[in-house]
């Protein structure tokens, strides 16, 4: 008997080793990764420059703490600060953390404004982790249930809808942000139009609001821009990274930029781990060849196949309802639950995930080719038609 926690519901299956987008059970049997440890796996598996990167690092140094000077810390928040337009970076572990330290950001940001209960707009079908701030900041209550109370300070409107939460907003005078998904990845691949993301900029410039962007899953080049807000042409003032940042090596980041600048001062937050070599030697190589092997161009082109591929086997479907998303965050959205074609990808060696009770998650590694790309929607498509065949 396991002394796990029971937190999971898990799979039955454990996997030894993994080459590329392929990862293999301990029986031997091989599975395509299109889910990447929840867009996590940015290099897919046993990528060569991640793996001596790693190593290389665990032979010199793995953590100090932040008492320190970080050399490959500097050079990291560097980096992500030149990628992103933005001033500051803190370090942490996790998306869950990094949502953490923009919440308290902003919380900080109006106090220094002289606002006593400061407030922050949310959206519905969001999703910022599981700590009690990030899981009142949520908009799933499936998640929220049995935590009561959430922590206050949050005010939830629809996603891309500008006009719903203008109305919301007016006349109070305790909002002070607002924490938007450019993509939301767990409500299901909705993906926010430009124009909205441009609204809320000019918004946020009016009031004096910090507009802040949950990149967790939809950055490092899976849209296949750098963030996903940057096809809409906005620089947000606060901005949460982590997933696919350290391809693995657990890494989450908060960015600032603008009005939040200089916001945190010494004291005001921490993390032990947060920034430590072994992470930053991670994510920089992560960088590196993301810019050096074109992934982000490769997430474009590879993504258009598939959901242009995927289009074409099932818009004829009748229980297909939409199939959506950017880059390699692809939704495929059934007009009933379908929780359970996860197991039945798994018997047919596809890793897949379903979000939002009906929406097929597919999240390839960045450097899937096409040749995967075809083998997933093969797959896929047929268990699909399988599935609603049954119903």
């Amino acid at each position: 008997m396991s002394h796990l926690m029971n937190t999971y519901g898990r799979l039955p299956v454990a996997f030894s080793h993994g080459e590329g987008s392929w990862l293999f059970d301990l029986a031997g049997k091989r599975y395509l990764d299109a889910l990447s440890g929840i867009a996590v796996s940015t290099l897919g598996h046993n990528h060569p420059r991640l793996v001596k990167a790693i190593s290389e690092q665990v032979s010199q140094v793995i953590h100090t703490s932040n008492l320190y000077g970080i050399p490959l810390q500097e050079a990291l928040s560097d980096k992500l600060a030149s990628l992103a337009g933005m001033d500051e970076v803190f370090f942490c572990n996790s998306g869950a953390e990094a949502n953490e330290a923009a919440i308290k950001l902003a919380r900080l940001y109006g106090h220094g404004l002289g606002i006593a209960e400061p407030a922050i707009l949310v959206m519905e079908q969001s999703f910022h982790g599981r700590t009690l701030a990030t899981l009142s900041a949520t908009g799933n209550k499936k998640v929220q249930v049995g935590f009561e109370p959430l922590v206050g300070g949050f005010v939830r409107v629809p996603f891309d809808d500008l006009a719903t939460l203008a109305a919301t907003a007016e006349g109070r005078s305790d909002i002070v942000a607002v924490l938007v998904e450019p993509v939301q990845g767990e409500g299901g691949i909705r993906v926010a139009h430009q124009a909205y993301l441009q609204a809320l900029r000019a918004l946020c410039d009016e009031r004096k609001w910090l507009l802040m962007f949950d990149e967790v899953q939809c950055g490092i080049g899976r849209t296949g821009d750098w963030f996903g807000h940057q096809s809409a042409g906005v620089r947000p003032d606060v901005m949460s990274l982590a997933k696919g940042l350290g391809s693995g090596v657990p890494i989450g980041a908060c960015l600032a930029a603008g009005r939040a600048t200089g916001t945190f001062k010494p004291g005001n937050h921490g993390s032990t781990f947060g920034g430590n070599p072994l992470a930053c030697a991670a994510a920089l190589t992560t960088l590196s060849v993301i810019e050096d092997e074109d992934l982000r161009s490769n997430a474009l082109r590879v993504g258009d196949l598939i959901r242009a591929r995927l289009v074409a086997a099932l818009e004829a479907e009748e229980g297909v309802k939409d199939i959506r998303g950017v880059g390699l965050m692809i939704g495929i959205e059934l007009d009933r639950p379908c929780g359970a074609l996860v197991i039945q990808a798994l018997e047919a060696g596809l890793l897949i995930n379903v979000t939002a009770d009906k929406v097929i998650r597919l999240l390839p590694p960045l450097n899937f080719s096409e040749e995967d790309a075809l083998t997933l929607v093969e797959g896929v498509t047929a268990l699909i038609r399988g599935f609603l065949a049954a119903q």
